[in-house]
């Protein structure tokens, strides 16, 4: 069996081993490590927990995600009460600053708006809305408040890597400039790329993260 005809099989075992997703809906190819998700998924929660299913799995390389969110009749909700239910979710969500954010909703396709301190503030956001009934896909435009003190990042996100079991810091190479910090090198997995990226974000003064690791 070859390399990819083994992840595909893989892929397809440990989705249909995770209860969050129905993966008799769920179609998988798999081309130099590239794992293709296609069909159909009943909400954007499940959609987000198929990617993480695939990446997760060893020898996938990235992920391209082809499904569909088809909502259940039941599963329907106007613009308005999808709106207010993500008002509310906020005002319970202490990662989210109060008011920051300006859901838009259209035919349950929501558009996220507004400014935050931090990137984990920004993933809250979307993942407080993908969880909620009738909506069909999100589109995530939050931005990250800039800075005025990025001098130091790239130490701290390589003090950061280093302290991580996941990563021999030779491999990595970290540039910052203005907030805007890009990662480069190589890594044996799509999970260790992935908590790359998460070190990255979560050094002050990062705004954007321009991952070009390799995996090898």
């Amino acid at each position: 069996m070859s390399s990819d005809h083994h992840l595909q099989a893989a892929v397809l075992a440990e989705l249909a081993w995770d209860p969050r997703v129905n993966a008799a809906h769920i179609g998988v190819a798999a081309r130099e490590g590239v794992v293709s998700l296609s069909g159909h998924v009943a909400s954007g929660g499940e959609k987000q927990a198929a990617e993480s299913i695939a990446g997760r799995v060893r020898g996938c390389k990235g992920v391209a995600d082809e499904l569909t969110v088809q909502l259940a009749s039941s599963a329907v909700r106007d613009d308005e009460a999808i709106a207010t239910a993500i008002l509310d979710r906020f005002d319970w969500d202490a990662s989210v600053p109060s008011g920051a954010i300006l859901p838009a909703v259209a035919n349950g396709w929501v558009t996220l708006t507004g400014e935050v301190d931090w990137h984990f503030q920004k993933e809250a956001v979307e993942r407080d809305v993908r969880q909620l009934t009738g909506v069909s896909g999100i589109t995530n435009s939050v931005t990250i408040k800039p800075r005025v003190d990025v001098i130091g990042v790239s130490d701290d996100i390589r003090a950061a890597l280093h302290r991580s079991w996941f990563f021999d810091t030779d491999t990595i190479t970290v540039t910052a400039e203005g907030g805007k910090v890009t990662l480069t090198g190589t890594v044996p997995s799509l999970h260790d790329r992935r908590a790359a990226e998460r070190a990255a974000w979560s050094a002050p003064g990062t705004v954007d993260v321009i991952d070009k690791i390799a995996i090898v």
